[in-house]
C-alpha cells in the first residue's frame, strides 16, 4: 500500500473527502516527524511507538576501493510495534 492508497482507504473508512484524508495524514506525519526531531517518542497505544535511536560511530569499507573509512554516529528513527498490531499480523 502506498500513500495514495492509504489516503483512499482513510477517506472511505472515515467517510470524508480524499483531500481531508490527505490533510489528516500529512498532519499526522508532520507531528511524528516534529516529535522525533525534538528527541521525543510518539506512542499510539496498540499500534506502536516511534522513537529516536543512536547509531554509534564505526569504521566501514569503501566497496570500490577497499579503503577503510570512518562512518559518523547518527540518529535514526525506530518503530516498535504494539501488541494489538503484532496480534493482528499473526
Amino acid at each position: 500500500m502506498n500513500k495514495t492508497e492509504l489516503i483512499e482507504h482513510i477517506a472511505k473508512s472515515a467517510d470524508i473527502s480524499k483531500a481531508a484524508a490527505a490533510r489528516s495524514l500529512d498532519a499526522v506525519i508532520d507531528a511524528v516527524t516534529t516529535s522525533l526531531k525534538n528527541n521525543d517518542s510518539v506512542t499510539l497505544v496498540g499500534f506502536g511507538t516511534f522513537s529516536v535511536g543512536e547509531r554509534a560511530a564505526r569504521s566501514g569499507r569503501n566497496p570500490r576501493t577497499g579503503e577503510v573509512i570512518k562512518i559518523k554516529s547518527a540518529k535514526v528513527p525506530k518503530f516498535r510495534a504494539g501488541k494489538l498490531l503484532k496480534d493482528a499480523v499473526n
